[in-house]
């Protein structure tokens, strides 16, 4: 049985603050952000993105 999961982020500006629903399926999450913890989301998914990519890199024997 395959499952096809649709998955989907959209990220919108609000008045005071970021906004970032996350569908997966029927499902849908929504965060609502101040410009500090945006900033510190970003910063942390850069990070991972970094280490991930690297870890991609090295060659286990």
């Amino acid at each position: 049985m395959v499952q096809d999961f649709n998955r989907k982020i959209d990220v919108e500006i609000e008045r005071t603050r970021i906004r970032i629903t996350i569908f997966h399926g029927e499902d849908e999450e929504i965060i609502k952000l101040n410009l500090e913890e945006a900033e510190e989301l970003a910063e942390k998914l850069s990070q991972t993105i970094e280490d991930y990519s690297q870890r991609r890199q090295i060659r286990i024997d």
